[in-house]
């Protein structure tokens, strides 16, 4: 008797859960949008967003008799933004080696987790980690931690630890060379070296590959101009990665970095400072994108971040480079992605930096959307049906005045109000 009414019971619970989960599916709300921008055309209507579960079901005159209405008002309603470079466990006001270096995993998951979720504030629905020092792959953790529901934070995409040659861009070994130190395993000499950390990344679960095609500004060892990775070792990391079902995105500042990267056939070119016409001119052949990250460049860096003199100068001598490459860019038609590369309490200034560059207000806004979405190949930038419910309100008109995308006054993620100014009625 006694096992028969703990079948029962667990019956009854399993009854009472699936009523839950079909109650929650079929949960409507409408999101009253009465200036909802269309991020491919930039027409601008007045409409209800009809959202089921985590998706967007369809765009309607009017709201269901039963369902939730959000109401918002004369914001400007636009998709959830996408930034396609971030380093979420980067402590961006100690910047110093040594003090990632005192940094443990655990700390640098939990910066994660602060920085995820500031993004998300700003209106980020999805964010592409652009790679970490940290081995133990604390920001897959962020990211499945996420996805299951246990903190709220932003989609993430994930590229793992990047790629770099003994000596360059992401050489996590700052330390003399007689301090023993176990070898890294993201350094790649040799094409058998680079497959070998295409695969160590995969193992660990990085959704892409980040490769140093070239030197960069923030580390004391390498020049920006040149080229790292070597040919033969870049073919053999995108043959991998595409083999194991994943995208490889470079680092590329210099012009012979982003010719081989390009030419090795790597999906996206981070930054681009010094493209040139040739390789503009591949680049659009080949569909590959540019997330070009043009702000990080352009702010002045405080003494109190730990950034060496030497790397403060560094970027001060490419930032030259910077504005001729992206007219090339725009001149050449490159599919163009958002990406800031910066702290995150700057994530907006990006679009400012977009529109100074050249593209124009909607434009900007298509790279942090459908442009971003594209790139990521995920169900998101645009409000349409059968993507992800991922809702932005801006209080006031960011095609007039695309400072304005800072000013977020509603967020949705996946369905879940996130942050509201108003309330629903």
């Amino acid at each position: 008797m006694y096992v028969g009414g703990q079948m029962i019971r667990a019956r009854l619970i399993f009854l009472a859960t699936a009523l839950v989960a079909v109650a929650a599916q079929s949960q409507v709300t409408a999101v009253h949008a009465h200036r909802l921008l269309d991020v491919r055309t930039g027409s601008v209507s007045d409409a209800f967003i009809i959202v089921r579960g985590d998706r967007i079901d369809l765009i309607a005159h009017s709201a269901p008799a039963n369902a939730n209405v959000i109401d918002l008002g004369d914001a400007t309603v636009l998709p959830g933004l996408i930034d396609c470079h971030v380093h979420l466990e980067t402590d961006w006001n100690d910047f110093s080696a040594s003090g990632s270096l005192r940094r443990s995993a655990p700390q640098k998951t939990l910066l994660g987790l602060q920085n995820a979720q500031f993004y998300l504030s700003r209106g980020f629905t999805t964010v592409r980690d652009a790679g970490t020092d940290d081995l133990a792959f604390g920001i897959i953790a962020l990211r499945d931690a996420f996805a299951k529901g246990m903190f709220d934070g932003p989609r993430v995409i994930a590229a793992g630890v990047p790629i770099s040659i003994t000596g360059g861009h992401a050489d996590l070994n700052p330390l003399a060379s007689d301090v023993p130190l176990h070898p890294f395993p993201n350094i790649a000499d040799t094409p058998d070296q680079g497959r070998a950390a295409v695969r160590y990344n995969v193992k660990f679960g990085a959704d892409w590959i980040k490769v140093m095609a070239s030197g960069g500004v923030l580390d004391p060892f390498s020049d920006y101009t040149v080229q790292e990775l070597s040919d033969a070792t870049l073919r053999e990391i995108v043959a991998t990665a595409h083999q194991a079902k994943r995208r490889v995105m470079a680092h590329a500042e210099g012009a012979a970095g982003i010719k081989a990267a390009v030419q090795a056939g790597v999906d996206s070119i981070e930054h681009g400072t010094m493209l040139d016409d040739e390789t503009a001119a591949m680049m659009e052949q080949r569909g590959t994108w540019l997330v070009p990250t043009l702000e990080t460049f352009q702010r002045e860096v405080p003494p109190s971040s730990g950034i060496e003199p030497m790397m403060v100068e560094k970027g001060k001598q490419i930032l030259k480079f910077q504005q001729p490459a992206f007219e090339r860019a725009i001149a050449h038609h490159l599919r163009i992605a958002y990406g800031l590369d910066d702290e995150p309490k700057y994530t907006t200034r990006e679009f400012e930096a977009l529109v100074k560059g050249g593209l124009t207000p909607l434009q900007a806004i298509q790279t942090a959307t459908m442009n971003a979405a594209a790139l990521l190949q995920i169900d998101a930038g645009a409000i349409e049906p059968g993507k992800f419910a991922d809702i932005v309100a801006i209080d006031g008109d960011p095609l007039k005045d695309i400072k304005v995308m800072d000013r977020v006054t509603f967020v949705m993620k996946g369905g879940k109000v996130i942050q509201s100014q108003r309330v629903a009625k």
